[in-house]
């Protein structure tokens, strides 16, 4: 048997604990941060919008058939820098394919650790984008969002989740 001290102190032991966060969701919030301006040229930001001193650019970019199958028609074929991101991690931007009013025709993400380093420290690569209808294409943008960081939500984690997530992904129909 535990003595009456000790069972007197346990409904204010459980309180302390219900009020610490340990079983409520009263502290995990998630919040959105907004899309930032499509352009060739961006200045990576985070989710709270600062920039971590990373500039993502497309370089150039192309109608051409990928060279693997060539059968199904142009894709946009275009190349793409990062100056001042990490060798093994760093950001990563939306690249979409625009029409003339920058509504964008499809998107995806770009990893600036997937490009290769130079030797003036840059990163740069290439990367394709399928459309339906190529002719339509009046440019290539970068979304300067950094999008290689998502953390968990408070769905997917009340403890440890919450905060400043980035933008959803651009999506086809968008104005960029």
């Amino acid at each position: 048997m535990f003595p009456v001290r000790v069972l007197a102190g346990a409904p204010l032991a459980l309180a302390v604990l219900a009020l610490s966060g340990c079983s409520s969701q009263w502290g995990c919030t998630d919040r959105t941060a907004e899309r930032g301006e499509a352009g060739v040229r961006v200045q990576v930001v985070d989710t709270s919008g600062r920039p971590p001193g990373v500039t993502a650019e497309v370089v150039d970019w192309r109608l051409e058939p990928h060279p693997q199958v060539p059968s199904e028609g142009d894709r946009i074929h275009f190349h793409y820098r990062f100056d001042g991101a990490e060798e093994t991690s760093g950001p990563a931007v939306d690249a979409c394919a625009v029409d003339k009013e920058r509504v964008a025709l499809t998107c995806k993400t770009i990893y600036s650790s997937g490009a290769w380093l130079k030797p003036d420290g840059a990163r740069t690569g290439d990367d394709w984008l399928t459309v339906e209808h190529p002719g339509q294409v009046a440019g290539v943008l970068f979304i300067p969002n950094d999008q290689s960081y998502d953390r968990r939500s408070c769905e997917q984690d009340i403890k440890d989740g919450g905060g400043l997530h980035p933008p959803e992904p651009a999506r086809v129909g968008d104005q960029l």
